[in-house]
This record gives C-alpha cells, sequence and structure tokens, in this order.
C-alpha cells in the first residue's frame, strides 16, 4: 500500500449558507491522502497502473465548481466520485478548508475532513 497526496490545491469557489458567501466567494485549500496498492505501477512504469493524480485535481476542481452551502457536501461528493474513477482506492481521507470564515472574529479557516 501507498499514500498519494494531493497537497494544498487552492481554488476560488462559491460555498457557504450566508447569501454573500456565495455571492463574493471565498478562497479554498483542499487536501487528499489516497490509500491505494502502487505496486503494479511501481513495476510497470504504467499511469493505468496507479491513481492518476491529474484526473483526481479535474475531479476536485469540478465538485469545487458547484456551489454549496456545507463543506460536508462538497467533501463528500469529491470522496465519491474520485472513488468511482478509482475504485482500487482502498482509504481516502478528503480535507476542505474555508479561508477567512466570515464568523465575526479573526480566525485563519475552519475545515472540515472526511474519511471513506
Amino acid at each position: 500500500m501507498a499514500l498519494i497526496l494531493l497537497e494544498n490545491m487552492e481554488f476560488f469557489a462559491y460555498h457557504g449558507c450566508f447569501a454573500e458567501e456565495q455571492i463574493i466567494g471565498n478562497r479554498f485549500i483542499v487536501n487528499l491522502t489516497i490509500e491505494t496498492d502502487t505496486s503494479a505501477a511501481e513495476l510497470s512504469d504504467h499511469l493505468h497502473d496507479t491513481v492518476n493524480y491529474q484526473a483526481v485535481y479535474s475531479i476536485v476542481k469540478k465538485e469545487m465548481a458547484i456551489k454549496s452551502k456545507l463543506l460536508e457536501h462538497v467533501a463528500s461528493r469529491i470522496s465519491s466520485e474520485v472513488k468511482k474513477a478509482f475504485p482500487q482506492i482502498s482509504h481516502m481521507v478528503v480535507k476542505i478548508s474555508k479561508t477567512n470564515p466570515p464568523l465575526g472574529g479573526k480566525l485563519e479557516n475552519v475545515s472540515v475532513q472526511i474519511e471513506i
């Protein structure tokens, strides 16, 4: 088993419960940790024997572009779509952070992390 990590992917998106968040938008950071068997790719040096992280990035980008109220919903969609594209994934962690959340005080970010 191996871990494939896509770290600190940055997106500008329109997620949030407040109407202003869905209009003004915010910066989000997404991290994925994917556990999968890479032994075939280690020997073959062929992309089709592993999880293509360019394809994973494209999935994340597509899901981040869909407005949602809850980060939980976005994270769930990302994990479902990535797992659908790469059923060989045995475990995955998706973490989404909203920078400068509108909570009425100084706060670097809020994050939601789900595991499947």
